[in-house]
């Protein structure tokens, strides 16, 4: 009995035991008291406990379905598989069906026989309510009745299921499940919208299509509103608002941008609130892109927001917004900047907001619209506009492009030939290529002895070249001319900037504070620079 109840562990003597007696309890089919189940755990023995609950639910089995006569409550036995599938209602084989009868077990055979007849009295209900009579399989073995009792347990068909009843030409049924699954939908939107007094709850309804589209888009479209205002559903177009106003915080929190719809629907909706965080972040951006950052105002109504948004739109700038750029002065941060130009262009630690990303672009906005006037008019001023903004811009080579080929004999007035030449060699000069930038003004010159913008030129480029007293000269004939002299001073202070060569930067500097050391004093953070990076 140890071995068959698997209660080998255990080593006491049958005499002093409980055990021997609980065993020969499970072998009568007798059931085991609350205290020797206690004894068994106490024991460890576990199995032998699990094999004594098995024993009780198959004599409790036995005395359902009618088979007490059946002696052995053993768990491994083959009625007491027989006799779980009849508490489940499963259908037994045909072999299980002649064990039964076989060993005279005929009132618990006529149990599942009447099993069976409530099942098919179910399943041709079932075809009835379902409209699957025209299958012709009968049987309760037939993929159909599971399908069906599951149609009526409002579970959702499976995708092998529906294509299952596709090829045994139900489409009936299909449909039939498909509305019932909508109708489930349908009710667990109409919870979850707190429609609680709509009483069409046909999948049908047209609610039913709002609910769905809310879903997926959090939106109402103007005809969904008014079909839910005249229903007094105001508490739907609540929740989508709400959905939807969430779902615009989302975008702008992941720093996308909104539309002009969106923009107008929170207008409309009266959430101000949410515009005042998308402008306030998309400024912030805006700063981030054009390396502004230390401007300190954050405000969405900031005119330099305004003027970010129009580089980034690409549109030119007011006189006045340039202006505004001009006086502004900002604090640069330096961890916006690599450690090189920080210690190369102390300019950039403090400077006005007209420089940087935002020079740049602005220039590059109006040498665009000065090309695009030139294709519109013909007029070769607009060509001399354009190279002199792509030079600022920083793309001297686009500068040089349009000023190839300028068939200078074809153009009559030679302050036009002048500016062009001007600006063709400050290209030049700005790209290294300092013989031909001095062609260039030379011949300006010529065209225009009275302008004083080929004399500043030729000045730069006798700096560049090292030539000071040369320089001095040029720059000297320009003031006559007009020229204003601290856009000498500019000229010279982009040729100590620019300077390659470390030796020739510390020739220059110290050239220009021997000269005038007030007037050159901002070269001495150049000459320290210098200093510091040779150590």
């Amino acid at each position: 009995m140890k071995s068959k109840y698997k209660a080998t562990s255990y080593n006491g003597s049958w005499q002093s035991s409980h055990l021997y007696f609980i065993l020969l309890k499970l072998e009568s089919g007798n059931f085991l008291t609350d205290l020797e189940v206690k004894w068994l755990r106490a024991n460890g023995l576990y199995e032998t406990n699990k094999i004594a609950q098995e024993v009780k639910l198959f004599s409790q089995l036995k005395s359902k379905y009618k088979a007490t006569q059946y002696q052995d409550s053993y768990p491994d036995n083959p009625l007491y598989q027989i006799l779980k599938k009849l508490e489940l209602t499963e259908s037994l084989s045909n072999s299980e069906y002649n064990w039964l009868i076989n060993n005279e077990l005929f009132e618990t055979a006529e149990i599942f026989q009447q099993q069976e007849s409530v099942k098919e009295t179910h399943f041709a209900q079932l075809r009835d309510k379902y409209q699957a009579n025209k299958h012709l399989d009968l049987s309760l073995s037939s993929p159909l009745y599971p399908i069906l009792q599951n149609i009526d347990a409002k579970d959702n068909l499976s995708e092998s299921e529906i294509n299952w009843l596709e090829q045994q030409g139900l489409n009936e049924t299909i449909i039939i499940a498909q509305e019932l699954e909508q109708t489930r939908k349908f009710a667990a939107l109409r919870y979850k919208y707190k429609v609680t007094r709509y009483e069409d709850s046909s999948p049908k309804s047209h609610l039913y299509k709002i609910l769905k589209r809310l879903e997926f888009s959090n939106q109402l479209g103007e005809q969904d509103i008014n079909f839910l205002k005249k229903r007094k559903l105001t508490e739907i177009i609540e929740i989508a608002n709400e959905k939807y106003a969430s779902t615009l915080k989302s975008k702008i929190d992941l720093g996308e941008l909104l539309n002009e719809s969106e923009i107008e629907w929170l207008k409309n909706n009266r959430r101000e609130d949410i515009i005042i965080v998308a402008k306030q972040k998309h400024f912030a951006a805006l700063k981030l892109k054009y390396d502004v950052l230390g401007y300190q105002d954050k405000s969405h109504t900031s005119l330099l927001y305004t003027i970010l948004q129009k580089l980034e739109l690409k549109e030119r700038l007011e006189l006045t917004e340039i202006a505004w750029l001009q006086e502004t002065k900002i604090e640069v941060l330096k961890s916006t900047y690599s450690h090189y130009r920080w210690q190369k262009e102390p300019q950039y630690q403090g400077t006005k907001l007209f420089s940087g990303k935002i020079w740049i672009a602005y220039h590059t906005i109006e040498a665009n619209f000065y090309e695009q006037e030139f294709q519109r008019t013909g007029n070769k001023w607009n060509l001399a506009n354009a190279s002199s903004h792509w030079r600022k811009a920083d793309k001297p080579e686009q500068a040089l492009q349009l000023t190839n080929n300028l068939e200078l004999d074809k153009i009559k007035e030679n302050k036009l030939k002048s500016a062009l030449l001007t600006s063709r060699g400050g290209a030049f000069r700005d790209i290294d290529k300092l013989d031909k930038a001095e062609n260039c003004a030379r011949q300006a010159i010529e065209y225009q002895p009275k302008s004083h913008h080929p004399y500043t030129l030729m000045g730069a480029i006798s700096f560049e070249r090292h030539q000071y007293s040369d320089g001095e000269y040029w720059f000297q004939e320009a003031i006559k001319r007009g020229a204003n002299p601290r856009d000498m001073d500019s000229e010279i202070k982009r040729v100590v900037k620019n300077a390659k060569d470390e030796n020739k930067r510390r020739e220059v500097i110290e050239y220009l504070l021997k000269k005038d050391s007030q007037r050159y004093a901002w070269a001495k953070s150049y000459l320290k620079k210098s200093s510091d990076n040779g150590k």
